[in-house]
């Protein structure tokens, strides 16, 4: 699904314009983007829980060479669904069965 996908879902069941649908998809992952840049957790009921991790510097090795080396400190974007999302995608495997 893209956001083009998402667009036109918003177009057709809310009937708002094109345009404005585009608008509203914008400003929601604008607003969600900024809350990443600024450390915060988005919580979305019935979806899952999105948190901004910082992972300390850890030493690797360079699997082509085998040269050891540090991998810098970097914040990472976790995804943790919730109970309720997990349930409906279990019913859906079971379904399939």
């Amino acid at each position: 699904m893209t956001k083009a996908d998402l667009v036109e879902i918003v177009f057709e069941k809310v009937g708002l314009s094109k345009k404005e649908a585009q608008d509203i998809i914008e400003i929601i992952f604008d607003t969600i983007k900024q809350s990443f840049v600024e450390g915060e957790s988005v919580k979305v009921p019935g979806f899952g829980t999105f948190n901004v991790r910082q992972k300390a510097a850890r030493r690797g090795r360079n699997p082509q060479t085998g040269e050891e080396l540090t991998i810098a400190p970097r914040r990472v974007l976790t995804f943790k669904a919730s109970n309720q999302f997990k349930a409906m995608i279990e019913k859906q495997d079971q379904d399939k069965e």
